[in-house]
């Protein structure tokens, strides 16, 4: 998608951009949750090391995978058009309409804290893998639902299966892609920033900076979610206990210009919060 944006922006031939497969330690690991195991830079660390030795000359990741601290030697050049934010239920029409003691498949603290806020009486198992391993799983009776993100499945041409969650926030930066280049390489940020989206890249940033003033990890349920309105940033965002029964939210509207906008949420939000939410972050 992205070598297509940049062959479109800049009339390139088709054979002048490279893919370069890499697999990450994210995706080789399948039988533990990510923060058991070292977190979001599993998804990064590989592309990284290629990135700073030169291998390669920049790096397409989901943003919802990337550390809110990244090194001083990488920028983030491009965020494309945002696809859709929303989790999808698959397995049942609704939260409301799983089974008693449902069995519901995710890594993600997130939603399982959700999901528990909704349904207590459901039951989290751990579900790892790509879209088609954790479709099979489900298939095969290993759960009674799962969730994933809309994006993702739209992106594989799968956008008919399950059914969005609108009451859900969602995870901060989901259905964002970004584009990162050596900081130090005005050429490739130059020939990136023709594919960069101004309203996506505003509002995962935003994102971002909530989740940077939380101090928040892997381990941290949280949610988060920017838009623009009228020329403003409006961002959501909720925390919660691990268990779902505790959690606090609230928003805020404010110019694209005031950077200390998401960290004023995040002291709101801390400061409201139960202690057994308040733990969970290091801020």
């Amino acid at each position: 998608m992205v070598a297509d944006l940049l062959r479109a922006a800049h009339g390139l031939a088709a054979d002048v951009i490279e893919i370069v497969p890499i697999k990450t330690t994210g995706d080789k690991v399948q039988d533990r949750a990510l923060a058991e195991i070292g977190g979001k830079a599993l998804w990064t660390k590989e592309l990284d090391r290629a990135l700073l030795a030169g291998e390669i000359d920049f790096a397409v990741h989901s943003m919802k995978d990337v550390e809110t601290i990244r090194p001083a030697e990488i920028a983030i050049a491009a965020m494309p058009p945002r696809a859709d934010t929303r989790d999808r239920l698959i397995g049942a029409n609704s939260l409301a309409a799983l089974p008693p003691d449902a069995r519901v498949g995710t890594s993600s603290p997130r939603r399982a804290a959700q999901v528990r806020r909704a349904r207590p009486d459901a039951r989290i198992l751990l579900f790892r893998g790509n879209v088609d391993t954790r479709l099979r799983k489900l298939a095969e009776g290993d759960v009674d639902a799962t969730l994933l993100a809309a994006a993702g499945l739209d992106r594989l041409g799968r956008g008919e299966i399950g059914v969005p969650l609108d009451e859900l926030l969602p995870a901060p930066a989901q259905g964002a892609v970004g584009v990162e280049a050596r900081a130090d390489d005005p050429a490739t940020l130059a020939l990136l920033a023709a594919i960069d989206h101004a309203p996506t890249s505003l509002c995962v940033r935003a994102e971002r900076a909530l989740l940077a003033a939380l101090g928040a990890d892997c381990h941290a349920p949280v949610a988060a979610l920017a838009q623009l309105d009228g020329g403003r940033i409006f961002l959501r965002a909720e925390i919660l206990s691990e268990d779902g029964r505790d959690w606090e939210a609230g928003e805020i509207l404010f110019p694209p210009d005031d950077p200390d906008a998401p960290a004023r949420l995040a002291k709101t939000l801390l400061d409201r919060a139960a202690p057994s939410v308040r733990r969970l972050f290091a801020a």
